[in-house]
Parts: structure tokens; sequence; C-alpha cells
């Protein structure tokens, strides 16, 4: 049975009632797991240390935060991305990201000591947040912390994320990292944050090719997503031969996500997750590390991390959402919520200029591979 993360005081990482990304959504996602019968013991992780946290992050950084956290007036805050209406100061910030980051190290460890094959921690997946500052609702970034943990312990590593919006994060932090192998999937940079992730980033020295990027039309739906993700993953796993693979979940890539144009359904989220277990099973072993991420619409973030959820857990997929669960979180869920775990078929009407987007899908993936197979040869 895969390890289970968690522990409450990850919901300390708010930055306040008006920002998208609330821990309210863990409370709904943690309420419906034990609304559909399966009450769960998570592991509760330590909080990663001062000294993990500068394994990945500058100390002038991470000074500032916990300046800031002091509550001292530090007017040079911006300069660290801090301060601003993406990442917003407030009391015990500094202690709530080491908890996220603490999490998702803890996951790492046990691959590292064979206790785990399959590890999710619900929560981090902060893979916005730079060296030297914060980015993008990101503060410390876990995943680049769990990752140069795995390369110290002498193991090739495979990011693959697919978030809505790019892994830059993650990207910039071991673009050079011949151990890494960063593979995102996300609406093009041309329209959307933080506006790369284009198909020439490709990685620096040794590592070039080894930085993957996929980008994708606005409106993108489940087939032409799909049709990229087998045409370029599965591959890329082959050349690269990792020994574990860390994934960010985000499930901001929905159709209904507000701050994003993909179109994927909670459908199309349970048949990635069965192929990136599947890869896993393949390429490492079946070790996997799989983190949340972004998601900003409720009633589809609870819907589809408990897919996630139930996926990993190999436990079957029910029909209906309980009506307790719908009635406690009527709030939040607004009065459009539907009665399904699963998105009704069809959910959404049809989209215009299908043909040319998933044209200008093929384009760009053929462009890509044309890139990386003079580094597979």
């Amino acid at each position: 049975m895969p390890a289970l993360i968690y522990r409450p005081e990850y919901a300390g990482y708010d930055f306040g009632p008006e920002h998208p990304f609330t821990p309210a959504r863990l409370g709904m996602l943690l309420d419906l797991i034990h609304c559909l019968g399966h009450p769960t013991s998570p592991i509760a992780p330590p909080a990663a240390t001062r000294e993990e946290i500068l394994s990945i992050h500058d100390e002038a950084f991470v000074a500032m935060v916990e300046a800031l956290d002091r509550g001292e007036a530090r007017p040079d805050a911006e300069q660290f991305g801090l301060g601003t209406p993406d990442n917003p100061i407030f009391p015990g910030m500094d202690l709530a990201a080491r908890w996220l980051v603490g999490g998702t190290l803890h996951g790492a460890r046990l691959l590292m000591a064979g206790a785990e094959t399959r590890v999710l921690q619900l929560g981090g997946g902060l893979h916005h947040a730079q060296k030297d500052r914060a980015a993008g609702f990101c503060m410390y970034n876990d995943l680049a912390v769990a990752i140069q943990a795995f390369v110290a312990h002498g193991w090739r590593v495979a990011y693959l994320d697919i978030d809505l919006h790019h892994a830059d994060g993650v990207q910039n932090l071991f673009y050079g990292n011949d151990r890494v192998l960063t593979i995102s999937l996300h609406e093009t940079g041309h329209y959307l944050y933080p506006g790369t992730g284009h198909i020439q980033e490709l990685g620096t020295g040794s590592a070039r090719g080894l930085s993957v990027n996929v980008p994708l039309e606005p409106f993108t739906e489940a087939e032409s997503y799909l049709e990229a993700f087998e045409a370029v993953i599965p591959r890329t796993l082959a050349e690269f031969s990792p020994h574990v693979l860390v994934v960010q979940a985000g499930a901001d890539a929905h159709f209904a996500d507000p701050l994003g144009d993909l179109a994927l359904t909670t459908q199309t989220f349970q048949a990635l997750y069965r192929r990136i277990l599947a890869l896993a099973d393949a390429h490492t072993q079946g070790r996997a590390l799989f983190t949340l991420g972004g998601g900003y619409e409720a009633q589809v973030v609870a819907r589809v991390w408990t897919i996630l959820y139930l996926t990993l857990m190999d436990l079957p997929i029910p029909e209906k959402l309980p009506q307790a669960w719908l009635d406690r979180w009527r709030h939040l869920l607004g009065p459009e919520v539907g009665q399904t775990l699963h998105d009704p078929i069809p959910a959404y009407p049809e989209l215009p200029g299908r043909a040319e987007r998933d044209r200008r899908n093929q384009d760009v993936v053929a462009r890509l591979l044309d890139s990386l197979v003079r580094y597979w040869l």
C-alpha cells in the first residue's frame, strides 16, 4: 500500500482568505476521502530544517523569509518575491513552508530507504520557487529539496510535472545537472504565467537535452494532451533510465480551473495517473513520489486529487459524491457542483478550433522530438 504523508500544520501555509492557494483545498480533499469510506492514517513528517532548505535556497533569501516572519519591516522584500500579491507576508510563513518541504523530503527518504515504493504527499508541489526568491504562490521549493536529496543519494531523478503552469523553478534549479531530467507539460508560456517552458529550453552543458518542455495550446483537450504525453514521455524516460520518478500532480489543467485554459477532465486525470504508474513500473521499479500543486476551483481539486488517491491506492472509483460531503462544503463548492466524482460526459460544450489546436500541438511535439533526438543518439 502506498505511503500517505500529511499533517494538520500544512494548513498554516495560508496567504489569506482572498488568495487562490487556500488550505481549504486539503480539508475538502481529506474529508471527501473519509466520506467515501477510506479512513486515512498518514505519516506525520518532521519540518525541514534550515540546513535542508539551504541545500537549494540562498542564505540571503532564507534570512529574508525569517526576518519578515519575525515582523521586521524590510523595504527590499519584493526583491525576494515576498510581500507581493502572489506571495503575501503572513505570520509563521517560514515554518509553514518548512512543514511542506519536510513532507516531500520525508517521502523521498522513505523511497531511498526502500521502506516504500510509492508515496503520496498531500501537499507541496511548490514548483515555481527559485533559488533566491519566492514566486507564483511558492516560497520554498519542496520538490527541488527532495530531488537534491535523491541526487546526493546517487540516484538519477526524472521529474514529471502535469500542472497547468510551467515548472520553471525546478527546471532552473537543475538546468545544468545531468542527474536530473525535468519534464513539464503545460499551457504555453506565450499566454500564461510564468511565460517560460518553450521547447528550446533544453538544459546546458552535460545536461543538454534533459530539460523537456511540452507547451500546449490554450483549450487543448484530452485526446491531444494524451497524444503529446505518449509521444514524448515514455521515450524520454527510457533514454534517461531514472531510479525514481517525482511527480507534481497539479489539478489546474482541468477545464473548469479559473487560472488557465487547458481542457482536461477528471477522466483524463485518471488516465494520466494510471499511465504514470505504469511508466514508473517500467522505468523506476515502481518508485514514485507524488505531490499536489496548483488547482483553484474548489469542487475540481477535491475530486481530481481524490481520484489520484484512489488510483494510487488501487481502490475503486465510486460514481456518486457523498451527500454529507456536499452539504458540509456547499459554501465553497458553489451552486453548480454536480453529484458525481467524475465529470459528466460530455463535460462542456464543444470548443471551436479543435483541428487547428491539435495540429499546432503536433507540430510542437515534432519539433521538440527533432531537438531531443540528437542528444539520445
